[in-house]
């Protein structure tokens, strides 16, 4: 079996590694003009019994097995092409997770073995399912589009294509009305605000015309005391309370009436006296 043909294989299991539909379009490329691959007994017998258990869903296993083909020739491209497809296996369905160590390593070995001649196609196919899966549908169109200009005779990258692009638009759409939720709830929450800051201005507006209230109450309540107290002083000066000047002028009229008629009577009593005194002188009889 030639090394093109062992390729052909291996990719045929390798691209089974995603839950999107996933066919490999690899031919023999055993008519091309290639340039003789060394490889050891160890290697060879290595990536075969990687093949085989790649093939018994033992893909931990098959790790390992790679690994050992890698020990004897860094690098051997088909090594490492089937190795990313087992750590990819071992992560199942599970690969929205782009940080998670194996899909990262994973991913990071088809980039590099995207510039292989041999190995670009699949490479981009299956870069192309990895960022399918995490939702990254953007990308997974670029990979997609990638592996039809390496091969546009594979069908399968061209129906996986499409369906990444449904989804982007999908996702487009999602993220717009979301955008338009958001920017709806904005405003309502703008509005709100705004309503409570009138209602507050409001509540002040009324606080503050209700102290203006209380304030012309007071005002006019001490008017009203003082115009009170004014009226009871008339009504009691009207009942005969007379003023502190008034009751001197009265009492400064009494006194006078008073010395005046003590003046009579002292004047009556000096006249008596005086006819008493008379009467005595004269000659007795």
């Amino acid at each position: 079996m030639t090394m093109n043909k062992f390729i052909c294989i291996l990719l045929n299991m390798a691209l089974a590694a995603t839950s999107v539909n996933v066919l490999s379009s690899c031919s023999d490329d055993s008519e091309k003009d290639t340039a003789p691959v060394v490889s050891t007994k160890r290697e060879r017998n290595s990536i075969k019994e990687g093949n085989k258990l790649y093939g018994d869903k033992r893909y931990a296993e098959a790790e390992v097995a790679y690994k050992k083909a890698l020990e004897e020739n860094p690098d051997n491209a088909v090594a490492q092409f089937n190795l990313a497809s087992s750590y990819l296996k071992q992560r199942g369905e599970d690969l929205t997770n782009k940080e998670d160590s194996l899909v990262r390593t994973a991913d990071a070995m088809l980039a590099r073995l995207a510039q292989d001649q041999n190995l670009a196609e699949p490479s981009f196919y299956d870069r192309g399912n990895v960022a399918y899966k995490a939702e990254d549908y953007a990308s997974a169109i670029e990979m997609y589009k990638n592996a039809l200009r390496r091969n546009p005779e594979n069908n399968q990258a061209r129906e996986n294509l499409r369906l990444a692009q449904l989804k982007k638009q999908e996702q487009d759409q999602q993220n717009q009305d979301q955008n338009q939720d958001d920017k709806q709830n904005q405003d309502q929450n703008q509005d709100q605000n705004q309503d409570k800051n009138q209602n507050q201005d409001q509540n002040q507006d009324q606080n503050q015309d209700q102290d203006k209230n209380k304030d012309e109450q007071e005002n006019q309540q001490d008017k009203q005391d003082q115009n009170q107290d004014k009226k009871d002083q008339e009504q009691k000066q009207q009942q005969g309370g007379l003023s502190d000047a008034s009751a001197q002028q009265i009492l400064k009229a009494m006194e006078d009436k008073e010395n005046g008629t003590r003046q009579k009577v002292e004047l009556m009593k000096q006249n008596e006296e005086k006819r008493a005194n008379r009467r005595t002188t004269a000659k007795p009889w």
